[in-house]
């Protein structure tokens, strides 16, 4: 069984510290010794991810917290949303919370390589920023298929592939303004829709990455799980689920194991006024309460447990940490949004993000096309009559982005 070593990462201290503080701050002691600072170097080690400026070797995986809350997107947390990226190249989206298209920008990673989505299951707080991701591959010359894993449904209407549908439907505005302004490629979306039921079975495997889905209880029949598998390294992430038979047997010896650790009832009752009855039900049969998380993770043995879906603050997570350790006494992560695992088979280390709220989306790898004036849907006589146009000023800025860029395009007429 793979654990992780303990010098680098889980020693005594380490684990009160992420029990106490929610965020384990780099490696402790890795063995190296720290040269003397200079007044003018660069530090030799950093204690913090900062978005495309490290490497990712060959052997490990990074995973990004981009939506760790509640289904109550807030500044804080958005909703639910990890990325997966591996040293092969490839990387990964599971779940597309509220919010989570903020948390994903801020990231620096091109809309070319934000190409593959798997859903856990239909609720907002874990598809409420597909529409963003999806429109905004198209606005940053994503010119792939925006590639969709999700559940059917028992019924036709509660799978993923009419939810897909739908949305295509409720963006046809958009979709009409777009073309002839800008390549539309993007606009393509493929949808593989598996069965919710199947056990442990294969619905990706390219380049050496396998990922399977198990299925999840949570609210009605659809909802899954997944477990990824590559190059020696097993990442596991339940989305929504209530503890269950399917989970603890395939799940087993996750380097990262990632599951919901819901608020108990006392805090759905005195932060946001639930029923007491409901808040019972919520906490404890259709999500995975702290305790339960904690059993758990007892049972499937990580090397690292994470649990997330809850708001993370001052005055929860004590509570939240107490209750995991009445029945896991193991390696265990509370996660917030922007923290950062990076794993190898010989250590993992967590780490905050540190971000830049200027981001602008970063240029697409791909050639940008332009779009096709025909395609222009255009506006009415009655619209087109209304225009105030400056021709001077339009001039101008013709005149001046033709210097700058060495073309020679006319205003229109």
């Amino acid at each position: 069984m793979k654990r992780v070593h303990r010098s680098r990462l889980w020693i005594p201290l380490a684990v009160a510290l992420v029990a106490l503080g929610g965020y384990l701050v780099g490696r402790l002691g890795d063995g190296s010794t720290q040269a003397q600072p200079s007044p003018t170097a660069a530090l030799a080690g950093r204690d913090v991810y900062y978005p495309g400026s490290e490497e990712l070797k060959p052997d490990e995986m990074r995973v990004i917290a981009c939506g760790t809350g509640m289904p109550n997107a807030r500044p804080k947390q958005a909703a639910a949303c990890w990325i997966v990226e591996l040293g092969n190249g490839d990387k990964f989206i599971f779940d597309i919370g509220l919010g989570s298209a903020e948390r994903i920008a801020a990231m620096k990673i091109p809309y070319d390589y934000l190409d593959k989505l798997f859903i856990g299951h239909l609720h907002a707080d874990h598809i409420g920023d597909l529409d963003a991701l999806w429109i905004g591959g198209v606005v940053s010359n994503r010119q792939r298929p925006l590639r969709i894993w999700g559940p059917n449904g028992s019924e036709e209407r509660l799978g993923t592939q009419y939810m897909v549908d739908r949305m295509k439907e409720m963006y046809a505005w958009d979709f009409a303004s777009r073309q002839g302004n800008v390549n539309t490629q993007g606009f393509e979306v493929e949808v593989h829709e598996f069965d919710y039921k199947a056990v442990n079975e294969v619905i990706y495997q390219e380049n050496g990455v396998t990922i399977r889905s198990i299925p999840a209880i949570h609210a009605i029949d659809g909802p899954v799980s997944f477990i990824l598998t590559w190059n020696g390294l097993k990442f596991s992430f339940s989305s929504d689920t209530y503890p269950n038979k399917w989970w603890m047997e395939h799940t087993k010896d996750s380097d990262l194991a990632i599951h919901e650790c819901f608020a108990p009832p006392s805090f759905m009752v005195n932060k946001q006024s639930f029923a007491v009855l409901d808040a019972l039900n919520v906490a404890t049969q259709v999500h995975t309460s702290p305790a339960m998380f904690g059993k758990v993770m007892s049972q499937i043995t990580p090397r690292m447990a994470v649990g997330y879906h809850v708001f993370n603050d001052f005055d929860t997570q004590p509570q939240i940490m107490s209750e995991i350790r009445q029945t896991y006494s193991g390696p265990v992560v509370l996660a917030v949004d922007y923290m950062v695992f990076n794993v190898t088979k010989e250590d993992i280390r967590v780490r905050m993000a540190v971000i830049d709220e200027d981001i602008w989306p970063l240029p697409s790898i791909t050639k940008t096309l332009p779009a096709d004036p025909k395609d222009r849907v255009g506006f009415s006589e009655f619209i087109t009559g209304g225009r105030v146009v400056y021709e001077e000023v339009i001039k101008f800025y013709y005149e001046q982005t033709n210097k700058m860029f060495g073309t020679n395009y006319e205003p229109p007429k």
